[in-house]
């Protein structure tokens, strides 16, 4: 890890010329498209410093060039070298895109098919076909040769989770999931998503930390027998609590080979958004039948088991006694230390969290690292304190807190922006409109079936009012103590053809970002459900006070001042008796009704 990005850049160039390739794709996924990998599969960071969570690099003989999404605009600016590094725009102006303006004819690109996506694949096959250019697959792993003392695989110990936790027995699950790849036309499902791998064995993992699903692969058959692809160190030799009855352990080196065996049997299905192209080229190479769509497991994990609903509620009690007694603690401590020599700083805050959370009945670990950011800082939408960038946390600027907690029964995610001194006008305006597009997208009531990309202008539009916006979606699906972020359900400007219904999990989250200056986000997770015939609406399984001191309070409407009045009430009553005195006194500030809260601020000018 001593080596320089040009050395890097330069051991790959060599790799790539000894066969032949003009150009070589470095994703930031792993197979099994992570949106946090383990460390040895952190090749976009190896060769190129960035550390988000989402983007791609394409490197040439001569340049490269580095592609991420707009949460990550200011972050990459910081951590690439643009003098070895062109940036791009992963969404609006993509790898394919380049390819089909930028390529030459004869230019050949290679890529490791276990890494890059049978969509993402098609898509660049298809630019660089139009221009005379190829593809290829490469078989061997570059990195391993480039990269020194590269990381081993992790081996976490894999965890049974009761039937009792998850609302429904593993065995019924594969039976659900069997019918539903019938009904597709196939007899087998690929299936690559750990979280889904997770979900339908009713097992827990520790590969990555805060991410808690095993690595491995697996192949479900109609009649819910299933063969899974796992490191048998993980899992261990005590395996009564594990429900596998009907599952076979295999090697995860032999995924690909059993895929050329089993498609004798009839036709697989395999999600093309998700899975690696190496599974469709397997396919291929046997002359078998691929059934390219959505995967089942994901919109059956989906729909939340009444057990795993009354989890989720249990543990977003404990998380908000803890987030209430962090807020008072920091809201406290801020000012109170803003003038000394040790000012409390974003590190020591993210700490002192974490503190509060290990503290609550259920806990086990954070769901993601926490956002603790404070000015600036919390400009960079995923911004994580440093020794280098630990700022102070006081009453010149707002301090943004994004965090969670991953629980026995449930997972939690929630933000909340702290003022700890007066805001000025400008900040007060944002942050209000950014208020008003919260209230507006938690209080809808739609009809059953809603997509989430018809929603989120509702959130957006005080902000656009303003001519502002941010570069972000505005919320994603939670797993039941699995990923912070579960797919396929999002609020974002992207469409998605996946309806809202009741059982699902939602994060509410949108925010405005000032480069340089500050950074603005309210969030609270919801659950859909009903509110009548064939409609559905949001209810708040967050619990924890939102700060009005900065928002324009004349400007809300009524309808928004008896919401946020009647959520004040549900925090207080829920939370009072779990926090202590100090953040009683904070709780019972911060919940007040907002037509004290104006005759207060009237009063004090």
């Amino acid at each position: 890890m001593s080596q320089t990005i040009g050395e890097r850049l330069a051991a790959l160039r060599a790799q790539m010329a000894v066969r032949g390739y003009d150009g070589f794709i470095v994703p930031r996924a792993d197979a099994h498209q992570s949106e946090v990998s383990a460390p040895r599969d952190n090749c976009l960071a190896f060769i190129s410093g960035f550390t988000g969570s989402a983007g791609l690099a394409l490197v040439l003989a001569e340049t490269a060039l580095i592609f991420v999404d707009g949460r990550y605009d200011i972050q990459v600016r910081r951590e690439v070298d643009e003098t070895l590094f062109e940036i791009r725009h992963l969404h609006h102006a993509p790898i394919d895109h380049w390819m089909r303006h930028h390529a030459r004819a004869g230019l050949a690109i290679g890529f490791d098919p276990m890494l890059i996506t049978g969509a993402l694949h098609d898509r660049m096959a298809v630019a660089m076909a139009s221009v005379g250019g190829r593809l290829v697959p490469c078989a061997d792993d570059l990195f391993d040769l480039v990269w020194p003392a590269r990381p081993p695989a992790p081996v976490g110990p894999v965890l049974a989770m009761p039937a009792s936790v998850a609302g429904e027995t593993s065995a019924d699950k594969r039976r659900r999931a069997g019918q539903a790849i019938r009904q597709a036309g196939a007899v087998t499902l690929v299936e690559t998503l750990p979280d889904n791998i997770a979900w339908l064995l009713n097992v827990r993992g520790a590969d990555i930390a805060m991410n808690p699903v095993p690595q491995s692969f697996l192949l479900l058959a109609t009649d819910g027998s299933a063969e899974w692809f796992v490191d048998s160190r993980k899992i261990g030799n005590d395996r009564a609590d594990f429900e596998l009855e009907g599952v076979r352990l295999t090697a995860p080196a032999q995924f690909l080979d059993r895929i050329t065996e089993i498609v004798r049997n009839g036709p697989v299905l395999a999600d093309p958004q998700f899975s690696p192209v190496a599974v469709r080229l397997a396919v291929e190479a046997a002359q078998g039948t691929m059934i390219a769509q959505a995967n089942p497991l994901t919109l059956l994990k989906a729909r939340k088991t009444a057990v795993e609903l009354a989890g989720y509620r249990r543990c977003h009690v404990e998380d908000g006694a803890a987030l209430t007694e962090f807020l008072a603690w920091v809201s406290s401590e801020g000012r109170r230390r803003e003038t000394s020599d040790h000012p409390v700083t974003e590190l020591e805050a993210e700490a002192r969290l974490l503190a509060f959370r290990q503290c609550r009945q259920g806990f086990l670990e954070p769901s993601f690292r926490s956002i603790s950011a404070s000015g600036e800082n919390a400009a960079l939408c995923h911004y994580t304190a440093a020794e280098a960038s630990n700022a102070a946390i006081d009453s010149r600027a707002p301090y943004l807190i994004d965090s969670g907690g991953q629980y026995l029964d449930g997972t939690t995610d929630v933000t909340r922006t702290l003022f700890l001194g007066p805001a000025t006008a400008e900040i007060r305006r944002t942050y209000t409109a950014v208020l008003k597009g919260f209230l507006a997208l938690i209080m809808t009531t739609m009809p059953i079936g809603t997509q989430g990309h018809q929603l989120d202008a509702f959130a957006r539009r005080p902000l656009w009012d303003l001519g502002l916006d941010y570069d972000h979606g505005t919320g994603h699906g939670v797993g039941h103590r699995l990923l912070v972020h579960e797919y396929p359900h999002r609020f974002s400007k992207l469409a998605t053809p996946y309806g809202l219904e009741p059982g699902h999990i939602m994060t509410i989250e949108p925010g405005y970002y000032e480069a340089g200056r500050y950074g603005l986000r309210i969030e609270n997770q919801v659950e859909v459900v009903e509110a009548g015939p064939g409609f559905c609406r949001f209810a708040s399984l967050t619990l924890a006070p939102i700060d009005l001191s900065a928002a324009n309070l004349p400007d809300l409407t009524a309808a928004e001042i008896a919401f946020l009045d009647a959520y004040h009430r549900q925090v207080r009553a829920a939370l009072l008796p779990l926090v202590s005195t100090s953040a009683q006194a904070f709780l019972i500030d911060q919940t007040q009704p907002v037509a004290e809260r104006s005759e207060q601020f009237d009063r004090d000018g």
